[in-house]
């Protein structure tokens, strides 16, 4: 495993045909804050959070994945990762340099093992946020995000070895073997999730609240405005935060979330958790029961062949 030299998720950017719809989920009832926008993309970002946007929206003929950004501490990181991923056989889409996107920065962009875009950079200017109050339901920042693929061990063997994350945990059952394997660039029990899915392409979008009370009051605005809710509110055991999970107008997942677990990684062992059992998925018991039928909802559309992400 190559050591760590990412510090955080930064953003994730959707394409979407129905971008005008997705402009007002987004920056309306969910939350986030347009920052910038421009001939069909635009820029969204968690007032809690100093990125400069979490989410990004481009419009286009074909919904998909465009890319995963990530942080790292500074340019030497930024380089390195990049000598290493090169040596490694890694396909770079540019080599590192200025970024042209809102707060700047020095950064460059690859494909991981499943065709994505993945972007790493550092020295990116801060956002001027702001606290969240008490019983503003917004969300604070971005939590992370769960990817599908068709080979789940390949896939977690590749970020292991390419990008440094540990395996925190593992959900598995008898009947289907593993099925999610929850990874980490920190503490934090997870930044990015590998789930098994028939094709490659995005499982889940989490946002972290405030805590329970502006997380349940955030939940409630989403089901009163009419978006269908797909599974909670209810608590998971692996990362042991809550979570419910709603599908945004063109049927991506995205997930309400907080408290998710920080580890301790000098004595951290990974578990694998049966998600056949209620209390795995859901430790409360409040969520609608997990089904194939839930399941099947977060597999979304494929992400259909290798895509370049414009730069702005």
């Amino acid at each position: 495993m190559s050591a760590r030299l990412l510090t955080h998720l930064r953003h994730v950017d959707l394409a979407v045909p129905d971008y005008d719809k997705q402009l007002d989920f987004y920056a309306g009832v969910w939350g986030l804050t347009k920052v910038s926008e421009d001939s069909g993309i635009s820029f969204l970002a968690a007032e809690g959070s100093p990125e400069q946007y979490v989410v990004r929206l481009r419009k286009a003929e074909e919904k998909r994945l465009d890319l995963v950004s990530y942080g790292a501490a500074n340019a030497a990181d930024v380089d390195t990762l990049a000598e290493r991923l090169l040596a490694g056989g890694v396909q770079l889409i540019s080599r590192p340099g200025a970024v042209d996107t809102p707060g700047g920065g020095y950064g460059f962009r690859f494909f991981d093992v499943d065709g994505r875009t993945i972007e790493v950079s550092a020295d990116v200017q801060v956002r001027q946020h702001r606290k969240i109050e008490e019983k503003e339901a917004i969300p604070v920042k971005l939590s992370h995000v769960v990817l599908n693929s068709p080979d789940l061990n390949r896939t977690r063997e590749w970020y292991e070895r390419h990008l440094g994350f540990a395996l925190s945990d593992t959900l598995s059952s008898p009947h289907m073997g593993e099925v999610m394997h929850f990874m980490r660039i920190s503490n934090q029990h997870h930044s990015m999730a590998i789930a098994q899915g028939p094709h490659t392409a995005l499982h889940h979008v989490s946002f972290e609240m405030r805590g329970i009370d502006e997380y349940m009051r955030g939940s409630g605005r989403v089901m009163r405005a009419g978006f269908r809710k797909i599974w909670g509110p209810g608590r998971h055991m692996a990362g042991d935060n809550t979570f419910t999970y709603f599908l945004d107008p063109h049927g991506n997942t995205v997930e309400y979330t907080t408290e998710l677990e920080n580890l301790d990684e000098d004595t951290w062992h990974p578990h694998v958790y049966d998600f056949s059992e209620p209390e795995v998925t859901d430790q409360w018991g409040t969520a609608n029961p997990m089904s194939e039928i839930v399941a099947k909802e977060s597999f979304n559309d494929p992400d259909r062949g290798v895509f370049i992400a414009p730069p702005v």
